[in-house]
C-alpha cells in the first residue's frame, strides 16, 4: 500500500494532504509493505517511486472543495471527481490516478479535505488542522491493524 500526501503548504489548507504524509511518516516509520510519500503540489513527480513500489492500493490524500463544512473528509473513488474542484496542482487528480491504474495495475481512492482557505502564507485552519490529526490517526490505525 502507498500513501501519497498531495499539497502546497504555503497555501494555506492546501497543505493537509502533505501534513497527513508526515505525520504517517512519523508515526510508521519504515513499515515493511506500505510506501508513503510527501508529494507536495507535483505528486506525478513521484510515478517512478510508485512504479518500482507496486502498491496494490494508493491512497492520495488532498485538500478538495467538496462544498461542505471545512475540516470535512471524505473516501472518495476518484471516477467520482469530476466536477469537484480536487486540488490546485498542475496534474488533476483523476488524471493522476487514472495513470496509476493503468501504468502500475493498482485500485486507486482518494481523501478530500475541505479547506477552510487556500491563501498564500496561511497555516492550516483549526478546523483542517484537525481532520488532519483524524485521518492520519486512522489510517495509521488501519495499517498497524
Amino acid at each position: 500500500m502507498a500513501v501519497v500526501g498531495i499539497g502546497n503548504e504555503l497555501n494555506g489548507d492546501d497543505g493537509a494532504g502533505v501534513q497527513v504524509a508526515r505525520a504517517l511518516k512519523q508515526a510508521l516509520p519504515a513499515r515493511e509493505g506500505l510506501l508513503v510519500i510527501d508529494a507536495g503540489p507535483a505528486p506525478e513527480n513521484f510515478t517512478g517511486s510508485l512504479r518500482r513500489f507496486a502498491p496494490d492500493l494508493v491512497v492520495l490524500v488532498d485538500a478538495a472543495d467538496m462544498g461542505g463544512q471545512p475540516g470535512e473528509v471524505a473516501w472518495i473513488d476518484p471516477g467520482e471527481i469530476d466536477g469537484m474542484s480536487a486540488s490546485t496542482h498542475s496534474l488533476p487528480v483523476t488524471v493522476f490516478s487514472r495513470f496509476l491504474t493503468e501504468e502500475i495495475g493498482c485500485r486507486v481512492v482518494f481523501i478530500g479535505i475541505q479547506p477552510l482557505r487556500l491563501d498564500f502564507d496561511l497555516p492550516l485552519s483549526a478546523p483542517v488542522e484537525k481532520a488532519v490529526q483524524r485521518v492520519s490517526a486512522e489510517l495509521a490505525r488501519r495499517l498497524v491493524g
